[in-house]
């Protein structure tokens, strides 16, 4: 985590107004709809949420162990573009790390 970018494990739309207490201006869901079942709350019904509460959002679907150059380059601008500080998400907040760590370490990020 840094000041501009946050990650964590799947979030519901319940959560939003948790994210937007903290600071956030913007949400990416790398977790494909439907990964963890159908109790797995959608893109959708997230981004309703987000939107309602004001934040940017960006659906950005990975799967894990499989993230490809495409899907960092994506994401780097992507992060390049959206208000900060963002959060991001997937099952666990491990392939959000790593696609960031990723684009980081490929000097694709603006800060």
């Amino acid at each position: 985590m840094t000041e501009n970018v946050g990650f964590a494990g799947q979030i519901a739309p319940e959560h939003v107004a948790q994210i937007v207490e903290k600071g956030f201006k913007s949400i990416v869901n790398n977790r494909p709809d439907l990964e963890g079942g159908a109790e797995q709350p959608t893109s959708a019904q997230i981004e309703e949420a987000a939107r309602q509460a004001g934040l940017d959002y960006v659906y950005q679907p990975v799967v894990a162990g499989q993230i490809t150059e495409l899907d960092v380059r994506t994401f780097a601008n992507h992060y390049n573009e959206l208000p900060k500080p963002i959060l991001m998400f997937c099952r666990t907040g491990n392939r959000s790390n790593n696609l960031y760590q990723l684009a980081k370490q490929m000097d694709l990020l603006d800060d």
